[in-house]
């Protein structure tokens, strides 16, 4: 009786061989092949659908912007202009729910155009308002009875009839109008939601002032500011910080811009990044301000409250990606203010002490 023949691995049967077994190594490296494949087609797909969301974002956003630009034009009226005011609304809705897939520059890019828009809003305000005397309130304190009585001073003579007389227009130069304080040293100032409501505030050259804004502004502009605390509500649009030193800011809006602030702390909610430019020893914190009526300021607001970047800042001095930027900074827990409603030093230097 003759022997099986081998077959070096093949099994024989009835006269039918059978594939021998695949190695173990082969069938991983099958399998990670396999993986690999399908990794890149999703990431196809994915950058597939990113693209088509950025060019629906950035044809939508220039329809709107197009729009607004528009309606700001020097010949509109004011109707046009409020309706301007609801569509920066809503490119800066567009903004915010886009963020999540439009490359950095692009963000930064819509919130350029979005602050241009601002301030053309607020310019074309200015110019539709009516010609009226105004000035800054100086404060809560009473100025003493003999200022009070000062003669009248007599009127200056026109040089022509009918036109003023240079120190008139120089007068009038200098009133700003709108909502606000200026040129305050050493004092407590307050506005509440019936004088803040949908306005455009202004704060500028104040000195060691504390400011609290109980309400809803529409914009914020605080300017030359040096060792103040500023304490706002909710803002429907945009804060712009400028030339600021030493101040203690609490801010709740949709954008944030900041330019020449030095030594200052930022305790912000800010639905789109905030961003900077020459700046310096600037820290942001969580919002933590608050005050009796504040959740209804934020309803009219329209701010979304689950939506805050209170960490995410653009310092558009800085753009090595792979190191943080040396011009801001997070506020540690433990330096961050919990009481704002007490007396006392709340600047920068003070911070770590409460």
């Amino acid at each position: 009786m003759e022997a099986a023949p081998e077959s070096n691995g093949v099994s024989v049967a009835g006269g039918r061989g059978f594939a021998p077994e695949v190695p173990e190594r082969f069938q991983q490296r099958e399998a990670e092949r396999r993986e690999e494949a399908g990794r890149r087609r999703r990431e196809k797909e994915s950058l597939a659908v990113r693209e088509e969301q950025s060019d629906y974002f950035a044809a939508a956003f220039g329809r709107e912007r197009a729009a607004a630009e528009a309606l700001l034009g020097p010949e509109r009226d004011a109707e046009a202009v409020s309706e301007a005011a609801q569509r920066l609304q809503e490119l800066q809705r567009l903004l915010t729910d886009s963020v999540r897939f439009l490359a950095p520059y692009e963000v930064r890019q819509a919130q350029a155009a979005l602050g241009r828009l601002q301030d053309a809003l607020a310019e074309r305000r200015l110019q539709l308002q009516p010609k009226k005397r105004f000035a800054f309130k100086k404060g809560l304190r009473k100025e003493p009875a003999s200022a009070q009585e000062a003669p009248p001073t007599p009127p200056v003579p026109s040089t022509r009839e009918g036109q003023p007389s240079r120190a008139e227009e120089e007068e009038e130069e200098e009133e700003e109008p709108g909502c606000g304080f200026s040129r305050a040293e050493d004092q407590e100032l307050e506005l509440g939601p019936a004088e803040l409501l949908q306005r455009d505030v202004a704060l500028s050259q104040l000195s060691r002032c504390r400011v609290r804004l109980r309400g809803n502004p529409n914009t914020l502009l605080v300017r030359d500011c040096r060792d103040c605390t500023v304490l706002c509500g909710p803002v429907s649009t945009s804060v712009r910080v400028d030339g600021c030193d030493g101040c203690v800011l609490a801010l709740a809006c949709q954008q944030l811009r900041t330019h020449q602030a030095t030594q200052s702390s930022f305790y912000v909610q800010v639905t789109c990044r905030a961003m900077l430019e020459d700046c310096s020893g600037v820290r942001f914190a969580p919002y933590t301000w608050t005050y009796e009526g504040i959740d209804a300021d934020f309803e009219t607001s329209g701010l979304d409250r689950s939506r805050d970047n209170w960490s995410q800042v653009d310092d558009f001095n800085w753009l090595a990606r792979n190191e943080p930027s040396p011009n801001w900074s997070v506020i540690p827990e433990n330096e961050r203010i919990a009481d704002w409603d007490r007396t006392g030093d709340c600047s920068p230097s003070a911070e770590g002490t409460r």
